[in-house]
């Protein structure tokens, strides 16, 4: 949920005057609301580690931040060219949440044992494991191998899935055979276990004014939750079976991560999003966030009484196209979208009274659907604290690389 007690009208007027000497389009991140919103993930994991996503964050010196925490370890990579990047920066365990078909850096892993020791691949299918020899060029180091669990619920004899279409595997028997393909191949070893339940993890189970879908997610969450238990937990002992030396059980995300610590099968949570609180996780009954990434677009044009226009703002997030994919006019309170424009490429019209208090120059400040995708479109982060910028810091983008 979203946190209903923060004091909206002083947070506009601390950004404001924290930021009064930039010049709008830029992005900010409250490092209190940032470290409250850490501390929070730390409680709901009860003691076991997480593993940050890097994709939620998207800047080098957050990540820092976050793995400084005693509750945070290892990253959660997107990409492996972003993976090995990580690992050379000092970085020192690091999965790629993804399969990759990036020959080049399959053959700078596979030559560079501090690569290989750092860096976890994703693998679904034994076709993966012939693309990496494939690609090797030479490379003679062991690759560090993480299994997916398609933890997906399959209804009425599999005609209804819920959940994202991730990995082909979903039985006990399909991961633990894959499993011994991977160690009777010379050149890998399965290290972890990873299942990403997105139908718990990225859906809201409290959309305001939608009751009955509310209650009928929470219906389906519950019975997710109770299958994917139970099925995790005889995937993780097939898995051992075969690879006693099992280091990791990965599972989560920030909608789900008091459920999926409960979980004894379970090593480490997957966490990401729930740092910057994007507008997107304000639908969660089970807990609350704060938002902290924010970015603040000037006042260009007034074209009437009730109306503004800032410049920019169109920002859509991925995922399927809709209005909870758009950027939210945040501060001043009271915005809204011109229903016949929306947030636009190059400018976007706002309405509503308090627009009538605008003055040209003066920020509206948003929050992304999404997390890290906002990093897409700065190259720097300036981080607030209390009522001053503490420092700035680059964006992945900032640093050059924009890694998909």
């Amino acid at each position: 949920m979203f946190d209903t007690s923060r004091q909206l009208p002083a947070d506009r007027l601390r950004y404001d005057r924290a930021t009064a000497h930039l010049d709008a389009p830029f992005a900010v991140v409250d490092l209190d609301a940032f470290d409250a919103n850490a501390a929070a993930l730390e409680r709901r994991a009860a003691g076991k580690p997480l593993r940050v996503a890097s994709k939620s964050l998207r800047c080098r010196a957050l990540l820092d931040r976050a793995l400084a925490r005693e509750g945070f370890s290892g990253v959660m990579a997107f990409t492996l060219p972003e993976a090995l990047w990580l690992a050379r920066s000092g970085i020192e365990d690091v999965l790629v949440a993804y399969p990759s078909a990036d020959r080049a850096s399959y053959a700078e892993l596979t030559a560079d044992p501090k690569f290989a020791g750092a860096v976890t691949v994703m693998v679904d299918d034994p076709a993966q494991l012939a693309l990496i020899d494939a690609a090797r060029e030479g490379g003679a180091e062991e690759v560090r191998v993480c299994l997916e669990l398609d933890a997906s619920l399959r209804l009425l004899g599999g005609r209804v899935r819920v959940g994202a279409r991730r990995s082909p595997l979903h039985s006990p028997a399909e991961v633990a055979e894959l499993a011994r393909r991977v160690e009777a191949r010379p050149g890998f070893r399965v290290v972890g276990l990873m299942a990403y339940e997105a139908q718990v993890a990225g859906v809201g189970d409290a959309v305001p004014g939608r009751p009955l879908r509310s209650r009928a997610v929470r219906l389906m969450q519950q019975a997710a939750r109770r299958e994917l238990a139970t099925r995790r937990d005889a995937v993780v002992r097939a898995v051992r079976a075969v690879c006693p030396g099992l280091e990791f059980v990965n599972g989560g995300g920030t909608g789900s991560v008091q459920h999926t610590a409960a979980e004894p099968a379970v090593t480490e949570v997957a966490a990401g999003s729930g740092l910057y609180v994007p507008r997107l996780f304000d639908n969660y009954r089970s807990f609350t966030g704060t938002p902290a990434a924010l970015f603040a677009a000037p006042v260009v044009r007034r074209p009437g009484v009730g109306v503004v226009t800032v410049l920019g703002g169109g920002y859509p997030a991925s995922g399927v196209a809709g209005a909870d994919r758009l950027p939210q006019p945040y501060l001043p309170e009271g915005l809204r979208y011109d229903p016949q424009e929306g947030p636009g490429e190059v400018q976007t019209p706002l309405l509503g009274a308090p627009a009538d208090d605008l003055l040209l120059g003066d920020r509206v400040w948003f929050r992304h659907a999404k997390s890290g995708e906002l990093c897409e479109r700065f190259d720097a982060l300036h981080l607030i604290e209390g009522d001053r910028v503490r420092e700035t810091v680059p964006t992945y983008r900032g640093e050059g690389h924009t890694f998909l």
